[in-house]
């Protein structure tokens, strides 16, 4: 045990019993995780020369994390170290060594964003305009990009799509959690399947129940998708790079301009929380302010008279 080998501290020995409580109920790779944090703990304390886990107050902890920070640890590393010290703190907590969990007063490292951004409207429209060779491939190609952008759709969603998923204007998908749920089909994407069912037989043996196939007629994958359509952005001249994700985002950003209603969005996204449409659209704060002014009772309203 590399990070806690001179485990003949009280803070050490604290850490070695929590870690055997934590394996009871947790993943090997969590207990893991938290012994390498933790195991950093232990030597900034043993360098403060602080032995006594009753020590373990916010102001030694805020300078720890300062510490790992200024090292160099990435942001998400400091989320977890955060919270190996919040579990560890709950630990001691209830062996009666800390009166409360001082680590609730620790910020939570803020996490990068690794959005995509969203292609431009105009450029999207022209590759996705642009002609195929008509071959069963390129249909079946064009079907896909049609319906990534028309609906929104993750990857693994449009992957696992089968035959009897699509209904007329809308198409059922099982989202994250096993959630189901009923997603409307445009125009340009209805037409675009049609085109593909029409020749999917080219390909597809009889009992083959997948939506979108490979050349072999079995259930296309996820990696062959990704590569598909980082092809086609090169072959049809898109200027950056594509993928499914960031059609999934560039629908979402493009519908949240036109329309406003985040719930919708979220509806149509899968989003069990509200917060997490936010992020992802990267909600136009202008966008906030001005339906604040257009709705809010409050909002423009002046002041009664001898009132400020």
């Amino acid at each position: 045990m590399a990070e806690t080998a001179k485990a003949e501290t009280p803070i050490a020995k604290r850490v070695e019993a929590f870690l055997i409580v934590l394996a009871a109920h947790a993943s090997p790779a969590t207990v893991e995780a938290y012994r390498h944090d933790l195991g950093a703990l232990c030597k900034f304390t043993e360098r403060r020369e602080v032995t006594d886990p009753a020590a373990l107050d916010t102001a030694l902890l805020r300078a720890f994390l300062g510490a790992e920070r200024s090292r160099g640890l990435a942001p998400r590393s400091l989320a977890r170290r955060r919270a190996a010290l919040s579990s560890f703190a709950d630990y001691l907590v209830k062996q009666g060594v800390l009166a409360d969990n001082p680590v609730g007063l620790l910020r939570t490292p803020k996490q990068p964003s690794h959005l995509p951004r969203p292609v431009d409207v105009d450029a999207l429209a022209r590759f996705l305009d642009t002609p195929h060779d008509d071959s069963p491939l390129g249909i079946r190609d064009q079907a896909i990009l049609e319906l990534f952008y028309s609906s929104g759709l993750r990857l693994a969603e449009l992957a696992a799509l089968d035959l009897g998923d699509l209904q007329n204007s809308r198409v059922r998908v099982i989202g994250k959690g096993s959630k189901p749920r009923q997603v409307p089909v445009g125009r340009r994407a209805q037409q675009a399947l049609a085109e593909w069912l029409g020749c999917r037989s080219a390909l597809a043996p009889i009992n083959e129940t997948a939506l979108f196939v490979g050349q072999r007629g079995t259930r296309l994958g996820h990696r062959a998708i990704q590569k598909r359509l980082a092809q086609l952005s090169l072959a049809r001249g898109l200027p950056e790079h594509l993928h499914p994700h960031r059609l999934r985002h560039s629908f979402a950003s493009h519908m949240l301009e036109s329309s406003q209603d985040l719930r919708a969005v979220q509806e149509l996204l899968g989003h069990a929380n509200l917060s997490t449409t936010q992020i992802y659209t990267r909600l136009d704060w202008q966008h906030l302010a001005t339906s604040y002014d257009a709705a809010h009772p409050r909002a423009k309203r002046s002041p009664s008279p001898g009132k400020k």
